[in-house]
């Protein structure tokens, strides 16, 4: 399970993330409460998300060519020395008692502008901290690290803001990103495998894109991975509405629907840090059982239920999330890896303030439950498409046996025709891939 970890420069960068992503945490806590306790507008608080996300809407493929342009660790020294400035100045200001929403916004938005760079080197860069045969459990520990501090950062917040304000929760979060720098610098970079970093030239943004689309085994898992992000993870957005308008709850138990996704959520990256390789059928069938799941959640009567049931969603999410991160990577070129994980991270955050705005409104329209089970119907409709897509390019179809014995398979991926059939070498070749990926 932490196999990852025996790894000296993974285990640097580890330890720093853990520290900078509970700082993220309690800065996107007290960024929220400041804007709520400045406007008084929940509307105000969802403009500053959709500030810090729309960067990546608009500039998420150009992230990706610079990752791939520039030597990675650099990279990231330079953007994570960013933000942590950023935090200092809104914490200034903060603390200063000058702060005022506009502030709020134009900080948001420039942690959006350095974050379009930061995401997809980042995730790159797992992959030279540990080699291919690393990368899933790596991949998978990250997440189970980000769901700890989404456990601690929060409680931390929320202490540290009802004792000295929201500025201190700032700059608490101006000094996590050190962890994370002082991490990087220490590495020994004769044990990393750092892919060449490609020369300034025209054209490397299509050259990116041409390369996704001219392989199933990428642009379909991306393609999924922008329904379901888009649609099947707004969770702020109904959880509320079931906390205020479904089971009429305070804050203190609307907190633990939050809490009950993160403990599934955390339990899920555990499980997958176990898992020792990945295929495409497991990232279909863990998004069709997260859309299902979802669906079927919409309709528990009793908040309790609920609360369970969204743990499993969480532990579901969770496993769809770390195993399309996998399996993209390992799919891809080293030399492509950066603008190919900037379009990843592109259509899963870029699309929040997309769907963010549209599942609100059916929310507002027909009510919390609704919201949700449109949610869950998109994700497992989006996850059937695919599947089927993927089965005809891998001219592959699915076998039902009923009378399988205990060591054989009731249900498989069988060839749909011969291996002498009509089709070119080459297609063949590719569709023979395709197949094994699934």
């Amino acid at each position: 399970m932490f196999s990852s970890l025996r790894i000296r420069n993974y285990r640097y960068f580890f330890l720093g993330q853990a520290v900078s992503n509970t700082g993220t945490w309690m800065q996107r806590i007290a960024q929220d409460w400041l804007v709520l306790s400045l406007t008084g507008s929940p509307f105000a608080v969802g403009v500053t998300t959709a500030m810090q996300f729309l960067p990546m809407l608009l500039f998420g493929l150009f992230g990706g060519v610079l990752a791939d342009r520039y030597p990675k660790r650099r990279l990231l020294v330079a953007t994570q020395a960013v933000m942590g400035l950023l935090a200092a100045g809104l914490a200034a200001l903060t603390l200063a008692g000058a702060v005022e929403v506009a502030h709020v916004y134009a900080f948001a938005f420039l942690l959006g502008m350095v974050t379009v760079v930061d995401n997809p080197t980042r995730q790159a860069f797992v992959t030279e901290m540990v080699g291919p045969s690393e990368l899933r459990n790596a991949v998978s520990l990250n997440a189970a690290n980000f769901q700890t501090a989404r456990l601690v950062g929060p409680a931390a917040a929320g202490l540290l803001i009802a004792a000295v304000g929201s500025g201190w929760a700032f700059a608490l979060n101006a000094l996590s990103f050190a962890a994370v720098i002082a991490g990087l610098l220490a590495m020994r970079t004769g044990e990393l495998h750092p892919a060449p970093p490609r020369p300034r030239e025209k054209g490397q943004l299509r050259e990116g894109l041409r390369y996704v689309r001219e392989r199933p085994e990428l642009i379909w898992p991306i393609v999924l991975v922008g329904f379901v992000g888009t649609f099947g993870f707004n969770f702020p957005t109904l959880l509320s509405g079931f906390a205020y308008d479904v089971f009429h709850v305070g804050a203190g138990q609307y907190g633990l629907l939050n809490t009950a996704m993160a403990v599934g959520s955390l339990a899920g990256a555990l499980l997958a840090a176990r898992r020792g390789s990945t295929r495409l059928r497991m990232l279909v069938g863990a998004a069709l059982g997260f859309g299902l799941l979802e669906a079927v959640t919409a309709f528990a009567p009793g908040y309790w239920l609920f609360a369970a049931l969204l743990t499993l969603v969480g532990m579901l999410g969770l496993t769809f999330n770390t195993t399309a991160n996998t399996t993209v990577q390992l799919a891809t070129d080293p030399a492509m890896r950066g603008r190919v994980m900037g379009l990843f991270m592109l259509v899963f955050a870029g699309g929040t303030p997309i769907g963010s705005p549209v599942v609100g409104w059916v929310t507002e329209q027909y009510g919390p439950r609704v919201g949700l089970l449109a949610c869950g119907l998109v994700s497992a409709a989006a996850a059937g498409a695919v599947a089927a897509v993927l089965a005809r390019s891998a001219g592959l179809r699915v076998r039902v046996d009923l009378h399988a014995g205990h060591r054989g398979r009731i249900v498989a991926l069988v060839p749909r025709r011969p291996d002498g059939d009509a089709a070119g070498g080459e297609a063949r070749e590719s569709r023979e891939e395709l197949a094994t990926a699934c």
